[in-house]
C-alpha cells in the first residue's frame, strides 16, 4: 500500500530565484544526459491526487523538439506548462497563467522561445495561410523588424526579441501579473533553447 506522504513546492518555501535556480539544475542535468527523471513514480501521482503546486510556469512552443519536463528534467506536478505555436501570449495562455500564480501559487513564468522556430519564419518569410495560422503570426510580426535590424542570424534575433515582447505583455498589460511583478514576488524571464545541445539560456531583458 502507497503511504501518503505530500510534499509540495509552494509560495512558501520556493521563492522564484530558487525555482529559478532549480530549472537551471535541471537543464545541465539534461544537457549532461544525467537526467534524474523525478516525481514519476505512483507515490507522486497519489500526492497529487489531493492538489497540485507547480513551483514554475513555462510558455513554450508547442514543436514537438520542445517538451520542457524534458528539457528541465522535472515530473508530474512540477511545472504549469502552456504550449502554442510561437509560443505567444494572447488572452487564454494569460488566463492560464493568471490561474497558476493567484491560485496555485506559483512564482516564476518563463517564457522559453527555441532556435530554427518554424512560426517565427512564417512570420520572417510572410507565408500566411487562409486559416487560423494568421492570426498567430500576427503576433510575432513586432518582432521581425527587430530581428532584422540586429547583425546575425535573423531567425535567431527574432525568436530572441519576441521572446522579450511576450515577456514585457506579461508585465505590463495583465493588471494580475504586473501587480504581483511590482511587489517583487514573480518574476517573468524569457529564455531560448538551443535544438542540438539541449542547452537553455536565460536572456536579458531588452
Amino acid at each position: 500500500m502507497i503511504a501518503a506522504h505530500h510534499t509540495y513546492y509552494t509560495v512558501n518555501n520556493l521563492t522564484a530565484e530558487a525555482a529559478l535556480q532549480k530549472l537551471k539544475e535541471g537543464n545541465d542535468r539534461y544537457v549532461l544526459d544525467h537526467v534524474e527523471h523525478p516525481h514519476e513514480g505512483a507515490q507522486r501521482r497519489v500526492d497529487l491526487s489531493i492538489a497540485q503546486h507547480p513551483f514554475a510556469i513555462v510558455l513554450g512552443c508547442a514543436d514537438s523538439r520542445v517538451v520542457p519536463e524534458l528539457i528541465f528534467d522535472q515530473g508530474v506536478g512540477d511545472l504549469f506548462v502552456l504550449r502554442v505555436a510561437g509560443h505567444i501570449a494572447d488572452d487564454a495562455v494569460i488566463a492560464s497563467i493568471e490561474f497558476a500564480v493567484e491560485h496555485l501559487g506559483t512564482r516564476l513564468v518563463v517564457v522559453l522561445g527555441h532556435e530554427r522556430c518554424g512560426a517565427v519564419m512564417a512570420a520572417i518569410e510572410h507565408a500566411f495561410s487562409e486559416g487560423k495560422l494568421n492570426s498567430l503570426i500576427s503576433y510575432i510580426e513586432p518582432a521581425v523588424k527587430a530581428g532584422q535590424e540586429v547583425g546575425g542570424d535573423v531567425v535567431t534575433n527574432t525568436v530572441k526579441a519576441h521572446v522579450n515582447l511576450m515577456v514585457k505583455a506579461l508585465q505590463s498589460t495583465d493588471p494580475i501579473l504586473s501587480h504581483e511583478g511590482m511587489t517583487g514576488t514573480l518574476k517573468i524571464v524569457p529564455a531560448y533553447y538551443r535544438l542540438a545541445t539541449g542547452k537553455v539560456d536565460f536572456l536579458d531583458t531588452i
